[in-house]
């Protein structure tokens, strides 16, 4: 019963959208501009069909009497040493592969909201600066997402919030429909969650599915590719689509790329180590059989995984030992990261001059460039030379590379070669820092926390976005930004060389220790 609801609720939602389209196709004439239009009976019902859609499927999504009762059964000893020794096979490339698509569709959404705010401003009549409170409301539901997502993806499964993360992308595409602002807005923060909750779900999904001596360096190559494309898709669209269907074509996009992965969710199979940790063995041997794994039990001494009833309870558990240390190393690695991304390279073409040799196309032109070749650096690193040591020396390298910008300046002709070093090379850290943050934080954490913990990595990621304006009015000029930003970064990096642990290659924590 709960399986078919979840497709009724689809379909609810899909034919909510649909209804939306017709209004949009009229203003066709006029550039599809639909600011102060009235909103009709067609487009208030489908409204209500999405929300009860959303009811809909997120009840199906619960967890049922038989798995609560499964979980009060948690077996003493479960066979992590299969999943960890495996070899990668066809079924696990396949899983890579889906889930690089699904980083794509999740990256485009924060990536669009930089073409759609020109538009949008002109069609609202509205001041650039007003317009900012759209990107300010998407990074603050991006916040919220990744951190309650996290955690939802700890009690409904890494597969169910995948799959409702999917539907909310295409109920939220209702945001190109919206002919109010404030409207674009509260669908914006929604859309927002949605996105911010994919990540830390879809690393903890990899992390749990693929065999360890592979898994640090594929997750890290996998994270930072779905960000460059994600970020190229996202462009892409807005110099085919927009001139021809106004920046709103951008949030419509929502619907057919959820549906994308609403259809390739047949190839998403549970993580196994929840099915494990929640008691639901039999389901759990399945879904290693697909991957070509022979049930075995580990040599290690038995590990019964830690129970955590409530969010409360999650969350507490983050805070306070064994995993306090933790949260607290990775959480000031995503806010370094955070503050250069959102406090700093997004500004870097106000400071350095739109034109000219400091022109902000070439400075988005390298890092483009620079993007893939450094991510497959990165993966290289984290698997050959350890997760600590490689992302100590990324956050070590950004850190002296904002120390190097007030030193040199960015004036001088006779710099211009120095200047370009400098900021590839600023470029290469903060990328990246952020490219194996995302996989070490699901490996510090047991199965029932590590979408929760992931999520507040991603978290304080995302929270730099909102810093970052406050930043900017407060230290001006370009050397003095770039020593306040340097602190945290710095900060970061030897915190974790103090008190960061060694994952890369090394079975998943399972076991309540510190």
């Amino acid at each position: 019963m709960k399986r078919h609801g979840f497709w009724i609720g689809a379909l609810l939602v899909t034919a909510g959208v649909l209804m939306h389209v017709p209004d949009y196709v009229m203003m066709r004439h006029d550039h599809f501009m639909m600011a102060g239009m009235a909103m009709g009976r067609v487009m208030s019902l489908g409204m209500a069909l999405i929300v009860l859609g959303l009811a809909l499927c997120t009840w199906s999504l619960l967890p049922g009497r038989e798995e609560r009762a499964a979980r009060a059964r948690r077996a003493s000893a479960v066979p992590y040493a299969a999943l960890d020794e495996a070899p990668l096979t066809r079924a696990h490339w396949l899983l890579v592969a889906v889930l690089t698509i699904g980083l794509v569709v999740d990256t485009m959404k924060p990536a669009s909201l930089g073409f759609v705010v020109p538009g949008m401003a002109k069609e609202y009549g509205i001041s650039t600066r007003e317009a900012a409170s759209l990107p300010f409301v998407a990074i603050t539901g991006t916040v919220t997402g990744s951190v309650l997502w996290g955690f939802l993806a700890d009690v409904f499964g890494r597969r169910s919030t995948i799959l409702l993360s999917s539907i909310i992308y295409i109920a939220t595409s209702i945001c190109g429909f919206m002919p109010s602002l404030g409207w674009n807005l509260v669908m914006c923060f929604f859309m927002g969650a949605s996105a911010g909750g994919m990540l830390p779900t879809v690393y903890s999904l990899m992390a749990e599915s693929i065999p360890a001596r592979r898994r640090g360096g594929l997750i890290v190559l996998q994270s930072g590719l779905g960000a460059a494309l994600g970020y190229l898709v996202a462009s892409g669209a807005s110099a085919l689509l927009v001139p021809h269907f106004s920046w709103r074509i951008l949030w419509v996009l929502g619907a057919p790329t959820g549906a994308l992965l609403l259809v390739l969710s047949r190839w998403i199979p549970e993580s196994p180590r929840f099915l494990l940790s929640v008691g639901r063995e039999e389901e759990a041997a399945r879904v290693m059989a697909r991957y070509g794994i022979t049930t075995r039990a580990s040599g290690a001494a038995p590990v019964t995984p830690p129970a955590w009833s409530s969010f409360r309870s999650r969350i507490r558990a983050l805070v306070v030992p064994p995993f306090r240390r933790r949260t607290a190393t990775i959480t000031l690695y995503g806010l370094g990261w955070g503050i250069v991304n959102w406090g700093f390279i997004t500004f870097l073409p106000t400071f350095l001059g739109d034109g000219g040799k400091h022109s902000a196309g070439g400075l988005l032109f390298f890092s483009s460039l620079f993007a893939v070749p450094n991510t497959a650096l990165a993966a290289y690193l984290y698997g050959r030379w350890g997760s600590r040591r490689t992302m100590f020396c990324y956050a070590a390298v950004t850190g002296v590379v904002l120390v190097l910008f007030p030193v040199f300046g960015v004036d001088a002709d006779r710099g211009r070669a120095l200047l370009l070093a400098l900021l590839v090379t600023l470029l290469a850290g903060a990328g990246g820092m952020i490219a194996l943050l995302s996989p070490y934080s699901t490996e510090v954490y047991p199965t029932a926390l590590r979408a929760g913990g992931s999520g507040l990595a991603a978290a304080a990621g995302k929270i730099g976005g909102m810093l970052g304006p406050l930043l900017l009015t407060s230290a001006p000029k370009l050397p003095t930004m770039a020593l306040i930003v340097a602190a945290p970064v710095g900060a970061a990096a030897l915190v974790l060389w103090l008190t960061g642990m060694e994952t890369a290659g090394r079975p998943l924590v399972e076991a309540e220790t510190g």
